[in-house]
């Protein structure tokens, strides 16, 4: 294998992020070398519709032939939605599926997933999987779609049916499970203390029917979970990726870290160390917001480690070609023209969909996690 073939593969494995409404050159012209495999979108990037598409389109047409651009976006619904209006502005999920109807938590995933599909956003970085047994969690709450396993399941896989049926790619996430944590992991590194048993009866419970529904993506949690590995955090722990996730519950997807640059790891080991170390441990795909700098030390990290070392090197074409079947599922559609567009975003049926939905104190709604498990 020739470094510029490995150098690509590398590059495949790493999403990225950017500041202001319109892509740098540079970022193009990384992504024209492939020395990146997919944008993520965040509030900056967005002022409104036509501009994204526009964005959208720009970046997607730098990608090289073979290696299409994967452009993702956090567009949960509630606190975490990336585009507001005038799309439609989804109520959180936890309100959603209290209404106690799965058909109504899909028809949210397939309205929410419509307004991305038409402006050619691929992936979506949810359903969240995590079960709501902690009121004071400063992270997840109203984010969640259960209090117990199977509330937080049958919803959030409708959710994510929704999503596909749209043509949206999910990613379900926190994995094995961020529900139950006292610390936000986006300041420091937050530890479930809970046995074995605890934790796969509850955390783990959703993400095991995710794995056997068929879901193609799965996030880790930047989370300490002693019981299993009380030395690394879920995105560095070969206990938890692999073991577990490959072995114990068979998923065969796309394994993506969260962001490499929250505090629970960042402030704990260098980035070269992160992506390295997490690849060994069964990640395939890793989230490097920004800045620059540190993506490209990402990417000099992966392509140094594996041109010299094998088990590196393996991993990384194992990774690469998880991560090029999962593009093989994204919508290859782009953006649509913008009369087109904007008649379908914020539509009076979707905007009456999500007003249709009481909102629920998710506080006040913990209560045994294991009642219908």
């Amino acid at each position: 294998m020739t470094s510029a073939t490995l150098r690509t593969l590398c590059g495949q494995l790493l999403s990225v992020g950017f500041d202001g409404p319109e892509a740098p050159a540079e970022l193009l012209g990384r992504i024209a070398r492939s020395e990146v495999g997919g944008v993520m979108l965040f509030r900056p990037n967005i002022v409104e519709p036509v501009q994204v598409a526009e964005l959208v389109r720009t970046l997607r047409r730098a990608s090289p032939a073979g290696f299409p651009l994967a452009v993702s976006v956090d567009q949960e619904g509630g606190l975490v939605q990336r585009l507001r209006q005038p799309l439609t502005v989804w109520p959180d999920m936890f309100s959603v599926a209290a209404a106690g109807d799965p058909a109504r938590t899909e028809a949210v995933g397939r309205a929410l997933g419509d307004e991305l599909a038409v402006l050619g956003i691929g992936w979506n970085f949810a359903p969240v999987l995590d079960v709501h047994t902690n009121p004071s969690n400063p992270v997840i709450g109203n984010r969640s779609f259960g209090a117990t396993p199977a509330a937080a399941a049958t919803h959030a896989l409708a959710f994510w049916r929704g999503l596909r049926a749209a043509g949206v790619l999910g990613c379900g996430k926190h994995f094995p499970g961020h529900g139950d944590t006292q610390t936000d992991s986006h300041l420091d590194l937050p530890v479930v203390v809970h046995d074995d048993a605890r934790l796969r009866a509850v955390e783990l419970a959703p993400f095991a029917a995710a794995v056997a529904a068929g879901l193609s993506a799965i996030m880790t949690a930047h989370v300490m979970y002693p019981a299993w590995d009380a030395q690394m955090p879920a995105t560095l722990s070969r206990r938890i990726a692999r073991d577990i996730l490959r072995g114990d519950l068979g998923f065969a997807g796309l394994l993506v870290s969260d962001d490499l640059g929250m505090r629970a790891v960042a402030d704990r080991w260098p980035i070269e160390e992160l992506v390295v170390q997490s690849l060994l441990a069964g990640v395939d795909h890793f989230l490097v917001r920004e800045p620059r700098a540190r993506q490209e030390a990402a990417l000099a990290a992966l392509v140094r480690a594996a041109e010299t070392r094998p088990e590196v090197r393996a991993r990384v074409q194992e990774s690469a070609a998880r991560g090029a079947r999962f593009k093989a599922l994204l919508n290859p559609r782009m953006p649509a023209e913008r009369n087109e567009f904007l008649a379908r975003l914020g539509t009076p049926e979707h905007r009456a969909l999500a007003a249709s939905f009481a909102r629920v104190d998710a506080t006040a709604a913990t209560g045994s996690p294991v009642a219908d498990s």
